[in-house]
């Protein structure tokens, strides 16, 4: 009986950590954390993505979300249904592979804006891979998502800056 208990416990304890990095596992954070409700309703509509920035970024390449060069993320058409947390994004660039998905999206009340880019056809509880990023300087017409990068054994911020859509 002690071997059983002693199981459990160490099963417990090796399935309930998970690491926190910018392509996490994002089921178990969704689930832990309540969502910010005024944080999303206040970014739901359409948005373009204007800018990608980091320090570096004329000596480095950064593959955003894994789907194209972070320079390919600007003039992106992104929409955000803060009711359901779904919606759309767009690879709109000339000079770039387009591409667009459904997205799964959540804002936790720590401020972290968690992402799923969806397959056509696939349902997000199937997808276990996604983002988490930070929401920042967030007014009525524009919003930053800042995700971490590792450079030379640095960290560093890639920064994206949102301009809503008229």
């Amino acid at each position: 009986m002690k071997k059983i208990v002693f199981i459990c416990m160490v099963a417990t304890l090796v399935f309930a950590c998970k690491s926190a990095s910018s392509s996490a596992s994002t089921e178990a954070t969704t689930l832990s954390t309540k969502l910010d409700k005024s944080t999303q309703v206040a970014i739901k509509g359409n948005w373009v993505l204007t800018n990608v920035s980091y320090p570096g970024s004329d000596y480095i390449k950064v593959n955003s979300f894994d789907l194209a060069d972070s320079k390919c993320f600007i003039g992106s058409t992104w929409n955000f249904i803060s009711n359901n947390n779904k919606g759309t994004m767009a690879l709109t660039s000339a000079s770039c592979t387009s591409f667009t998905s459904p997205i799964v999206w959540s804002i936790n009340n720590q401020g972290l804006f968690v992402l799923k880019i969806l397959d056509a056809g696939i349902k997000a509880k199937k997808v276990r891979d996604g983002y988490l990023l930070k929401v920042a300087g967030l007014t009525e017409n524009s919003f930053q998502l800042i995700d971490n990068i590792t450079v030379g054994g640095q960290t560093k911020d890639v920064t994206y800056q949102f301009q809503r859509a008229n």
